[in-house]
């Protein structure tokens, strides 16, 4: 395990999720991650193209840490597919649901994600034709789930969020565009909007968020800007620099306060 950079509200540590050992049990008030899809993305220090059964079997070996990280008064947003067709069918976040359901987690809320510039149709199937026709639906998901108890008793108890913004956001069918890929140099980032939105709309101001799958470091952007504490874990050390990189443009992190290992 390695800190790769810290801050008094940042910490990155380049590590593998369900190794490290760097994140007290029970701390973390929010969690807001998207996992790898398993649909052969292709990352540094991934392998995206699993069986079906082994990436629900490491699913639910990071949700089951996830689990003991959280608060019980702690929330977690789940991004992920509806389903998958790449390499067949696959009911993804029926799946990932019963999984989290079974080691604790309680079922608040979906949020659909209508993401404007998504593409996702690998295939007609049968063209014009019943024989076998591909259905595919152009959204994600952000499942909601908590710990023990939905109220948050725990933290701050400050909201920063506006009445627009909370009349808007708990409608479940948000609309936004995903992030470009070449923009921000990675090959999956979800956009700084669904991170901003979970944050302000799921946690107090000085909660600890944690992103398990840190990527490009999209979550401690949204957290920074937004005065929560953020904990990104990621496995690949470019990513970890490419996410330090963010975080000093984006978020304009005092880059004399680092502790870059």
């Amino acid at each position: 395990m390695s800190v790769y950079f810290q801050t008094d509200k940042i910490t990155i540590i380049q590590d593998d999720f369900l190794k490290t050992g760097a994140i007290e049990e029970s701390s973390i008030d929010l969690t807001v991650t998207s996992p790898p899809y398993n649909v052969d993305i292709h990352y540094n220090s991934y392998d995206d193209r699993i069986t079906y059964d082994k990436y629900l079997e490491f699913t639910e070996k990071w949700l089951e840490k996830v689990y003991r990280l959280t608060k019980n008064d702690g929330r977690f947003c789940l991004n992920i597919p509806l389903d998958k067709n790449k390499g067949g069918q696959q009911s993804v976040y029926a799946d990932i649901l019963s999984i989290a359901k079974k080691i604790g987690f309680k079922y608040h809320s979906t949020i659909i994600w209508n993401e404007g510039n998504i593409s996702r149709r690998t295939a007609w199937g049968s063209w014009m034709s019943a024989r076998a026709p591909y259905v595919i639906a152009p959204v994600e998901v952000i499942v909601v789930l908590y710990k023990k108890y939905w109220r948050k008793i725990s933290g701050s108890g400050k909201s920063d969020i506006t009445k627009k913004e909370f009349i808007e956001w708990t409608s479940g069918v948000w609309n936004f565009m995903g992030e470009s890929k070449k923009r921000v140099g990675h090959p999956a980032p979800f956009p700084i909007e669904l991170p901003r939105r979970c944050i302000k709309l799921f946690s107090f101001i000085d909660d600890i968020i944690l992103d398990p799958f840190l990527g490009s470091g999209t979550t401690l952007i949204a957290a920074f800007l937004n005065n929560r504490k953020g904990v990104g874990v990621e496995i690949d050390k470019d990513y970890c620099g490419l996410a330090v990189k963010r975080l000093i443009k984006e978020a304009k992190i005092n880059q004399g306060s680092l502790l870059n290992k």
